[in-house]
């Protein structure tokens, strides 16, 4: 298990690295995170029967305790994290791998998926009693892992010494006490403190957690490997926790980062041909689907956040949003909307994904008090009508012929996955005026008359090889190349055998 000193200490690509380290040593692995909070999702399997074997009995009809009906399969959700360590592990992603995800949609709220599907009544719920709720189905899940595969990589969340939250805790404690995992404890030495942060964290964890811990890593460390003695001697004689890893600052892992924008840094590789201006506005969702756009030479992405952060794109993208309409206002707000009005009548490319689709219609109409209702910014002549059934699917799809700085996409085959309220259609009123958007994948992308403005509701655009090498002759660095980078790096940086001592039966 891989424990944090706080969020953003390494915890998801370290579980990463050792779920492909482990892998390559012949072993089934699996990943696990008992709970996690992002809007950063991708779209699994969901395993046939989920309601009826995790759970269900007695007289609940056939579902859950938490009032899960037993399903036959299908599609939900993960967070993205999950996704990768799955990938990385050479095993299929499922909803097992992550049963509980938090989706924010404001500071105090957050959508709850479990298992895969959204559960309002769980939202609804205060925070101590959706813990007792759901731990049954998040331990079944857990069990079922571990009758299938030799190791489980189990990925904490924030820190495990939230003495706050500790009696209702899912993620950290009542996990490592149910599997008696062999915990691993990371921190962020770039960040300072990184001692104080792992001395604290230990002494705030109750005793039997803490008899747990195999060891402390030292993550994105620069510099002289010789100045951190006697810190690691002087903690293991204090805490008689060794310090098994130092590993290096990795600005190019390759891995999306899992929590908020992954790079405020503007900066590209080589002489800059392109800027690419994404839209952060507060609730972004699947901004890990930009990441390959930092692996193109000569692209620059800038996270705008202010009207000046757009001058000088060459693009500009909306991308998925948590809440649509909220982010909208945010948006005009800031006076982003006259920016990207500018840039689409001096035919420029602007492209939304998802809630950026929704955004770029005439309006959001919400009768069912789903997101809200709201004026679009009125770049392509539809209209999105929110309701209360959420899609949730990969999705395979064809562009048809595309005009102006799109062309290249026209007839290329496309995968990705859609997650989204509502449903899109040409608004009627325009429509009827002759105001026709170019349809170039049914019912999932459209162009406006001009051919500069094109939404589409398809996730996972740029981590498509085609469809990076049309747009900008480039090539992604292979997953597998990334996966096995990692692995290399705990391989060399972690001390002689730990590794092995920490899988051994």
């Amino acid at each position: 298990m891989v424990l944090g000193t706080s969020s953003g200490a390494g915890k998801s690509w370290l579980a990463t690295a050792l779920c492909r380290y482990y892998a390559r040593q012949g072993l089934r692995v699996a990943p696990f995170k008992a709970q996690n909070m992002s809007n950063n999702a991708r779209v699994v399997p969901l395993p046939g029967g989920v309601g009826s074997e995790w759970g269900a009995g007695g007289d609940t009809g056939g579902t859950g305790p938490v009032g899960i009906a037993a399903g036959s399969g299908g599609e939900g959700e993960i967070g993205s994290a999950q996704y990768f360590q799955a990938l990385a592990a050479g095993a299929t992603p499922d909803v097992r791998m992550n049963p509980l995800l938090l989706k924010p949609e404001a500071d105090t709220r957050s959508q709850v998926v479990l298992l895969g599907r959204m559960q309002p009544d769980l939202a609804a719920l205060p925070w101590h009693a959706r813990s007792e709720r759901v731990w049954p189905i998040v331990a079944a899940a857990l069990d079922d892992l571990r009758v299938q595969y030799d190791l489980i990589v189990v990925e904490g969340a924030g820190s495990p010494a939230e003495i706050n939250l500790q009696a209702s805790d899912i993620v950290n404690l009542r996990v490592a006490r149910y599997t008696q995992a062999r915990c691993l404890l990371v921190t962020d030495i770039d960040r300072g403190g990184a001692f104080a942060h792992l001395y604290g964290t230990w002494a705030l964890l109750p005793d039997d957690v803490r008899a747990l811990l195999r060891g402390f890593v030292l993550n994105r460390f620069r510099g002289d490997a010789a100045l951190l003695a006697p810190g690691p001697q002087q903690l293991r004689a204090l805490t008689g926790v060794p310090t098994l890893a130092t590993l290096p600052l990795l600005r190019q892992h390759g891995l999306p980062e899992e929590d908020g924008v992954f790079d405020d840094r503007c900066g590209a590789a080589g002489a800059v041909h392109t800027t690419v201006a994404i839209i952060a506005y507060p609730r972004l969702s699947n901004l890990d689907e930009f990441q390959p756009l930092k692996n193109v030479e000569g692209l620059r992405l800038v996270w705008a956040r202010r009207p000046a952060d757009c001058v000088g794109a060459d693009w500009i993208i909306l991308p998925g949003s948590k809440a649509t309409a909220a982010d909208l206002a945010w948006l005009r707000a800031q006076g982003l909307d006259a920016a990207i009005a500018q840039h689409a009548a001096c035919g420029r490319p602007v492209l939304g994904i998802c809630g950026g689709l929704q955004m770029l219609g005439e309006a959001l109409v919400d009768v069912h008090g789903i997101d809200g209702n709201a004026p679009g910014l009125g770049l392509l002549p539809l209209v999105t009508a929110f309701a209360p059934d959420k899609t949730v699917r990969r999705s395979t799809a064809r562009f048809g012929v595309c005009h102006g700085p799109w062309a290249a996409l026209s007839g290329l085959p496309v995968h990705g996955y859609e997650i989204h309220h509502g449903r899109t259609v040409p608004h009627p009123a325009l429509w009827g005026r002759g105001e026709r958007a170019h349809e170039v994948i049914p019912a999932l992308a459209w162009q406006n008359a001009a051919g500069n403005v094109l939404g589409l509701y398809l996730h996972g655009l740029f981590e498509d090889a085609g469809v990076l090498h049309a747009l900008f002759g480039a090539r992604a660095r292979p997953l597998q190349a990334v996966f096995d980078a990692l692995a290399d790096c705990v391989e060399a940086h972690f001390t002689a055998g730990a590794l092995d001592a920490l899988s051994a039966p």
